[in-house]
């Protein structure tokens, strides 16, 4: 004898459950830049994000790693890992200087400003591992990413350098200069001032990388 039974998906694999994880992680988002991580409850990001916060704990288990998944997902959407990713048919300027665009717009926009200003504020108050989940989720991974498609353009004979994961801080001092400091000081908030020089700070920041890595 046989039976039909419809086996129903369980877990938070089910569109609702996948609602519910994006609406917390959008509240967690705007508390976190508005109240930094020391001012804000899992009892007010429940309560943005229309749900218990027992929902809250069961989707991600504790602050630190809602937290943690904040950064993530934010990083992964602004910056995607295909930007990294090396094709010997495209020229390695060309490659370099979308990774460049895309580092310089998310350094510049008030938003992630914002975001930066209230780890700083965390750090000053004795809460330095917020700090360091951020650098995890953000320049080491994307440290990690760049080193891989650095020594890619080395394996493929596009670049001649020595030491790539010094090679990759140089790249990433180069085209930021001092831009993402002046935001974060409140010194420069013309966006039409940002857009251009976001544009020659990239460009020449490259140009000055490939001068120093093409090879000979």
């Amino acid at each position: 004898m046989t039976s039909s039974v419809q086996c129903r998906p369980q877990g938070p694999g089910r569109p609702k459950d996948m609602e519910k994880r994006a609406a917390i992680l959008a509240a967690a988002k705007a508390l976190f830049i508005r109240n930094a991580f020391a001012g804000t409850s899992m009892d007010a990001i429940a309560a943005d994000a229309g749900v218990s916060k027992l929902t809250v704990y069961s989707h991600f288990g504790d602050k630190d790693n809602l937290f943690r998944e904040v950064i993530r997902s934010r990083i992964q959407d602004l910056l995607p890992e295909d930007i990294y990713y090396y094709d010997p048919h495209v020229d390695i300027g060309v490659t370099l200087q979308n990774i460049a665009q895309a580092h310089m717009r998310i350094d510049c926009e008030a938003e992630n400003v914002g975001t930066f200003r209230a780890i700083l504020s965390d750090c000053r108050q004795g809460n330095p591992r917020y700090g360091k989940l951020l650098w995890e989720e953000g320049p080491a991974r994307t440290h990690g990413l760049m080193e891989r498609l650095l020594q890619q353009a080395v394996d493929h004979g596009a670049l001649d350098i020595p030491v790539v994961k010094t090679a990759s801080i140089q790249f990433f001092s180069l085209i930021k200069g001092d831009l993402l400091l002046r935001r974060l000081f409140a010194c420069d908030e013309c966006p039409v001032t940002a857009a251009a020089e976001i544009e020659v700070m990239a460009r020449t920041g490259v140009a000055t990388f490939l001068r120093a890595y093409l090879p000979r």
